[in-house]
C-alpha cells in the first residue's frame, strides 16, 4: 500500500511569513457552486477483491459537504459506502442511479466514464 501523501508543499520546507499557506490549503476553504462542480462517476473494482464500486470524483467544497453528499448519495440508492480522499465511493453498479440524482439535484456537469 503506497503512503498517502497529505498535501504537497511544492518544494517548500520552512517560511518566514506568518501568512503563508500551501495551494491546496488556500483551495481548500473555496467553495464551488452546484452547477459549476465538475463530477465524474466512474465504476471501479481495483483493491476491492473484484467487487465493483461506484467512485464520484472531483468534488470542490468543504469536507462537511463533501460528507453531507455521500450520505445522500448512499441513502438515494440504499447501499453502503464511503468517503475517503476526496472520493464518494458507493457499493454496486450504480452509475445510472447517480447520474440522474445528480442531475435532478442541480449537478448538471455530472459525466459518467
Amino acid at each position: 500500500m503506497p503512503k498517502k501523501k497529505l498535501y504537497s508543499t511544492d518544494g517548500i520546507i520552512y517560511s518566514t511569513d506568518s501568512n503563508f499557506q500551501t495551494k491546496q490549503k488556500a483551495e481548500e476553504g473555496k467553495t464551488v457552486t452546484i452547477q459549476e462542480q465538475v463530477l465524474s462517476v466512474r465504476l471501479d473494482a481495483k483493491h476491492r477483491g473484484g467487487k465493483m464500486v461506484t467512485l464520484i470524483e472531483g468534488f470542490s467544497g468543504t469536507e462537511a459537504e463533501l460528507q453531507q453528499l455521500g450520505k445522500q448519495l448512499k441513502s438515494y440508492c440504499g447501499t453502503g459506502g464511503s468517503v475517503k480522499n476526496n472520493e464518494i465511493i458507493i457499493q454496486g453498479d450504480n452509475r445510472e442511479k447517480i447520474l440522474m440524482w445528480l442531475n435532478k439535484m442541480g449537478y448538471k456537469n455530472a459525466k459518467k466514464w
